[in-house]
């Protein structure tokens, strides 16, 4: 017996959300997948039609056909077609679409959305549907047509005048710009000298020490400038009693951060997770469009994760008291409902990134997930849950000491009552705080013993090269983009070459600094940070009805074309180079300083000699922190296994390659260098090699905070590729050789240890 019609159709994106709305519709109801886009402007060509007031040219796309009739022959059968595409202008946009390609009346098309992908959601919506609503067409209309516009008539230019394969963008310029200001910043940076001066004291008959930090003189704030000055207040204090002037004891509350928006949950994947933002984005949509979890089938565990807004429902935040509660108990809730308010210029559409049924812990769910997917959501989870619970409540100490003239302060705290803190803490992109000791019991009037005078020598730091997390927050923080772009934006710079990563640091590259020239020199209007922002504003106007898009098309379109075509009379004739980037890197052959080149494997070491010396190797990249034997660089180099032919990745002192054989360190392993200090001995930590969060630890077997090598989560590879543990070695008679660290090294300076890595390989 045939099927029988199901007499409404619902049309999503993907085949994951398909699957899991159809679980909460039932057999009236038929959900099928159009697999993203089906229209678009063609590949080949501008497809825009200028002359007749910037109509586009759109086409099915290639490819797509059987989608289409597919999709057309279950639409023609059911008497309600539901476009359920994502909430936002572009899920608008294909909606808008494929009413056209299907053919749909009005009458029988109905548009509905899903912040979340729950049941009560999803049937919610369905018996509330709206029209297809053409000012988010409009507007997403404007923004590709404008970005088709400045890729489509610039990156031809850049083809001709530097290199074929080149793109500009709206977008990506700016974010690229960015960049290169900051570089530039870093370049001419002039360090500032200034000084800072610790008395080392102790209490009568108390042998533990405690800092106090100089704060001035005659009740003034005042820091000496120079080594002189340090020392004129160290000679004068040495001769005076410290006397305790006063002690100050109170409660400082921290508040929760708020629940994240895209831009929040990208930076944090990235410091936390060590996840591009690209990558997080793509988890963040499996979680939001459904995951199998057993015996429930497919469930949407986060809400919409494209949005710019702190806006929390009701009844998610009851859930979230009523679970803080059994979970944690009445001291950790608030009073009253946490509410944030988003920044200003936020479209505010959806809530806020957060778990769709927050009693469904990271634990309860950790079997179903992948790696990722688990750490992405038990992120979320966490730092929704955070955002709704008590202030952390910390035991602050200051006290205030006298020597003379001379004031000096130390100050202490500890953690009184977690609040929050117990579920989650927020990370920085600067340097990690350093936590001041406890103090001893200090009494008003009391006075104390000087051990030691520490003054230290500092100089002003330049601000620190961009990473994933910091660029997103700056083009947020500056209006560049929307929720939407971020990653791609991102993403962009680092596939065209113009910006690499070294490490987590981004920087530019000699041909990203051609192109970015030539922008700011020539198109200074659309590498323009305020007008760019102002383009986005405007865009918004478009949504929100107040702005016709084709007059926003013409207003920009006339001073581009204008511009454009000065630039190409001015430029006739004129070839720009890109100059080699050179590498401290020596030839083996010829000597010369080798060149960072591209090819179709991505960027390497080439001789500049070429022709006559055809030599080339991989890219080293400097890694942070600093050699445990020798206190030297430490770099990221690759490998190429005898055995197999595949390359491998490992880390080692730049000074293995010293030319001098006597300056020659022997360090390598193949866990990776990190920017943080042990706290206890201050060695340089290293983490697990491979993809999301490892943490850190310690490869010096002398301290406390020591991770053998046996437990640090993976077994090691030969160069020849086999596994270099247990009876797989034993059994290929591979002789297995391991690290060897002897006495630790000082902080600072870390000069120590003999050691020798083992042979191997891991994969990044």
């Amino acid at each position: 017996m045939a099927k029988k019609a199901a007499k409404n159709l619902v049309i999503v994106e993907s085949p994951a959300k398909a699957k899991t709305i159809g679980k909460y519709l039932g057999p009236d109801y038929e959900v099928m997948a159009s697999m993203g886009h089906l229209r678009d402007l063609p590949k080949s060509k501008i497809g825009i039609d200028f002359e007749n007031d910037f109509k586009p040219d759109y086409r099915a796309i290639r490819g797509k056909e059987d989608i289409i009739k597919s999709l057309k022959k279950a639409a023609d059968k059911a008497d309600m077609v539901y476009l359920a595409t994502d909430p936002d202008r572009e899920g608008e946009a294909i909606s808008w679409h494929l009413k056209y390609l299907l053919d749909l009346d009005d009458a029988k098309t109905r548009r509905v959305t899903f912040n979340e992908i729950t049941k009560k959601v999803v049937q919610e919506s369905i018996a509330a549907p709206r029209r297809i609503d053409q000012d988010l067409v409009d507007a997403q209309q404007a923004r590709r047509v404008l970005d088709r516009i400045v890729g489509y008539r610039l990156s031809p230019l850049l083809w001709k005048k530097i290199r074929r394969g080149l793109s500009a963008g709206r977008v990506q310029s700016v974010a690229m710009r960015l960049v290169a200001q900051r570089e530039k910043e870093i370049e001419t940076f002039v360090p500032q000298e200034y000084w800072t001066l610790d008395a080392l004291l102790h209490k009568q008959g108390d042998k533990a020490l405690f800092k106090a930090h100089y704060y001035g003189k005659n009740g003034k704030k005042y820091e000496p400038a120079s080594q002189a000055e340090t020392q004129a207040i160290c000679e004068d204090v040495m001769s005076r009693t410290f006397s305790v002037k006063s002690v100050k004891r109170a409660d400082k509350k921290r508040s929760p951060s708020p629940p994240f928006t895209t831009s929040t949950l990208q930076q944090e994947a990235s410091r936390k997770l060590n996840m591009t933002p690209r990558r997080t984005m793509a988890i963040a949509q499996q979680l939001y469009e459904g995951v199998e979890l057993s015996g429930e089938g497919a469930v949407g565990l986060i809400t919409y994760m494209r949005t710019d807004s702190l806006r929390i429902s009701h009844e998610a935040q009851v859930a979230a008291r009523a679970l803080i509660d059994s979970r944690y108990g009445a001291a950790y809730r608030p009073n009253a409902f946490r509410q944030y308010k988003a920044k200003a210029g936020a479209q505010d559409a959806h809530e806020a990134i957060r778990p769709s049924n927050v009693s469904l812990t990271p634990e309860q769910v950790k079997g179903d997930l992948s790696g990722e997917q688990y750490r992405l959501y038990k992120l979320i989870w966490s730092r929704f849950l955070a955002s709704q619970m008590s202030n952390a409540v910390y035991d602050s100490v200051t006290a205030e000491l006298q020597a003379g003239d001379h004031s000096f302060r130390a100050s202490a705290s500890s953690l009184k009552f977690a609040g929050y803190a117990a579920v989650y803490e927020e990370s920085r992109d600067e340097e990690k705080e350093e936590k001041e000791p406890a103090l001893p019991p200090l009494e008003e009037g009391e006075t104390v013993q000087l051990q030691k005078m520490e003054p230290l020598q500092h100089f002003t730091q330049p601000p620190a090269h961009f990473t994933d997390a910091s660029l997103i927050r700056a083009l947020e923080e500056n209006g560049i983009g929307r929720p939407s772009t971020y990653a791609p934006t991102v993403s962009t710079i680092l596939d065209r070459e113009y910006v690499v990563k070294e490490g987590k640091y981004l920087r530019m590259t000699p041909l990203g600094s051609v192109v970015n020239d030539l922008m700011c020199q020539r198109f200074p209007k659309i590498v323009d940070v305020k007008f760019t922002a102002n383009m986005e504003k405007e865009l918004d106007e478009v949504e929100s009805g107040d702005k016709n898009w084709k007059e926003l098309l013409r207003e920009f379109y006339g001073d581009f074309e204008e511009n454009l075509s000065q630039v190409e009379k001015d430029m006739e004739g004129v070839y720009l180079k890109v100059p080699d980037e050179v590498s401290e890197e020596k030839c083996d052959v010829c000597g010369r300083n080798m060149v960072v080149k591209s090819g179709r494997f991505g960027r390497f070491l080439a001789c500049p000699g070429y022709p006559e010396c055809t030599f080339t190797k991989p890219l080293v990249v400097q890694m942070p922190g600093r050699c445990p034997k020798c206190g030297g660089r430490l770099m990221k180099r690759t490998g190429v296994s005898q055995k197999s032919g595949k390359q491998y990745t490992y880390y080692c002192c730049d000074r293995s390659t010293a030319a001098d054989e006597s300056q020659r360190c022997d360090f390598r392993t193949w866990d990776v260098p990190t920017k943080d200090d042990c706290p206890l001995c201050g060695w340089t930590m290293f983490k697990k090699s491979g993809k999301g969060f490892n943490r850190p630890f310690c490869i010096n077997p002398d301290c406390p905070n020591f991770l053998p090598e046996d437990k640090r989560g993976y077994r090691k590879k030969t160069e020849d590729g086999g596994e270099a543990a247990g009876a797989k070695a034993a059994a290929k008679g591979t002789k297995k050789t391991t690290k060897k660290v002897t006495k630790a090294a000082p902080k600072g300076a870390q000069k120590s240890p003999k050691v020798t890595a083992k042979k191997g390989e891991e994969k990044e």
